[in-house]
Order: C-alpha cells, then structure tokens, then sequence
C-alpha cells in the first residue's frame, strides 16, 4: 500500500503504467467520482479509450452492464464499490470474473465504503483499490491510499513517480530502480503529519469495529429513509440494506438551499443532487432524529 494527499494522484499515477497502444479501453460508469471522467480525458493524449456506461436509474451501478462492456481490448476497470452521491454499493463479482477472463485488471474506489462496510481485497479477488483516511475511517482530508494486489506489484512500473519509488529512496544516492513492494506506486515527499493522524483515527474504528459500525449504519440510514417517506421525499438510495453503504440521499425541490440552513444549524450534510446525510457511529439516534425534524420543517417550506 502506498499513501499520497489524493485519489486523484494515485489514480493518475496507477493510469501512467500502462501502454494503451495493444489495449487502449478503461471501461467505467457515469456515477464515478468527476476526477476519474477528468483523468481519462487527458489521457487520451496517450491512446486511452474511455468507455463510460451509463446507470440505468442515475442511482446505482449495474454490474452486469458493465462486465458486457468488458472485452479483449480492455486494459482496466474503474469503478467504485459504493457511489459518492447515492452511496448505493456496486456488486463487484460479475465485474472482476469478465475482468480475469479478457485479462483485464479492476480497480475500485473505496473511498466511500471503507470504515462504514465491510471490504476484503482477497475474497472480493480486485486488483488495486483507492480510498481516503477523512471520510468513514475519520482521519484526515489530505491522506489517501493505493492498495495493489501483492502478485501485480511488480508488473506496474509508473510513468509518474517520485524519489520515494525508488528502492533506495532514504539513501538518497542515485536510484537504483524502483522499490519492490507497493512503495513504487508514491511520487515525492509524503505527508507525515496527515498519515499520523489518520492512525488515531483508523485505530478508534478498528476498535469500534466495521461489523458494528455496519450494524449502526443500517439501522440510522433505514430511521432517515423512514422519516423520509413520511415526509413524502423522494429517497434516492437503495432501500435494501445490502445494497448501500452509509449514505442517504434525498432529492425535493430547493435542496440545496435547504442544506444551506441545515448547515447554519449547526448540521452537517453536503449536496450532491440532493441532501446527502451520512451517520457515522458516533452520531446517536436522538441526533438522527433532531436532524430528520429540522430537514423535514426545511423541505416542507421549500415545496409549499
């Protein structure tokens, strides 16, 4: 695993090892965060071919729409295991089994799954996964992560590096080459202060636990969609609980200026097409509800 201050950079850095000129196509969806749209336009220049498949309903990702736009010319897959707007969780399996029969690789954006889902880099059998210390495992903004599988390390060799890829970075004598583990992937000099703090941060979810975290999120995303319907809000989130990860999203006429008054409350929500309401397992019930009573006052007002 290697550390940088943003997906983006990692994920442009995985983008610079490969040659697109025999396989030029990174197939994706429509529902990823823009910096993977951003990222494969400028390369592009170099013969990417990005192939976009679009969600049926602009809340999930079909699996299986995606595995069918896989073939022999795909060099990647970029997807993320839950969506940043709608927090629906992407099925994986179909995906990674195309993936291994053209000889594709998969890489998944965890960055709004990890710490609130349960995620198994073996049992889900991906190749390279991208997430961030600031979102569910509660550590700072400025510190991502790049996982590769340990079998592939060795075959990714980045046009886009640094001093601390090479195998003898802390000599500071002339390289060597590159290092032999996943330190290949990182660029220049690190961010220590941000991966120290995000350790107190991965370590107070470590010891809460995922598997309990899960249960707690299930519980208070299912109280604000109930809360929701009630109110007559349109719930854009998969109702089943498997299906989605911690986030809500509710979408009604002046949202965005509702989460602005929400926010002046003292609230914290963001807008994304909607209200996007994540839980974490240090909110409580009896917060989950004052929310839901001022977000329902707010949207009642907004469409009368």
């Amino acid at each position: 695993m290697t550390l940088d201050t943003s997906v983006s950079s990692l994920l442009g850095r995985v983008l610079s090892c490969f040659d697109f000129r025999a396989r030029p196509r990174v197939v994706t969806t429509d529902l990823e965060f823009p910096n993977v749209e951003l990222l494969l336009g400028a390369f592009l220049r170099y013969g990417c071919e990005p192939v976009t498949v679009p969600s049926a309903d602009g809340i999930a990702i079909d699996p299986h729409a995606v595995a069918a736009a896989i073939d022999e010319r795909t060099q990647l897959v970029v997807v993320s295991h839950a969506t940043f707007a709608t927090g629906a969780l992407t099925y994986l399996a179909p995906i990674v089994r195309r993936a291994r029969s053209v000889g594709a690789l998969v890489a998944v954006d965890a960055y709004q799954s990890l710490g609130v889902v349960p995620f198994d880099v073996e049992a889900l059998d991906v190749d390279i996964v991208f997430g961030g210390a600031h979102k569910w495992l509660c550590g700072a903004i400025d510190s991502a992560f790049c996982y590769v599988r340990p079998s592939l390390v060795g075959e990714l060799v980045p046009a886009a590096t640094g001093w601390m890829a090479s195998k003898n970075a802390l000599s500071f004598a002339r390289s060597t080459g590159l290092a032999s583990d996943a330190r290949r992937m990182s660029a220049g000099t690190p961010a220590p202060l941000a991966a120290l703090t995000s350790r107190e941060g991965l370590r107070i979810v470590r010891a809460v636990g995922v598997e309990r975290i899960r249960a707690l999120s299930i519980a208070r995303t299912a109280r604000i969609i109930a809360r929701a319907d009630a109110a007559g809000l349109t719930v854009a989130t998969p109702r089943d609980p498997r299906a989605r990860a911690g986030i809500v999203n509710l979408r009604f006429d002046r949202s965005a200026e509702v989460v602005q008054a929400l926010k002046r409350d003292g609230f914290v929500c963001s807008h994304r097409a909607g209200a996007r309401i994540a839980p974490h397992f240090y909110n409580t019930d009896d917060e989950v509800e004052r929310f839901m009573d001022a977000l329902v006052t707010y949207a009642t007002k907004a469409q009368s």
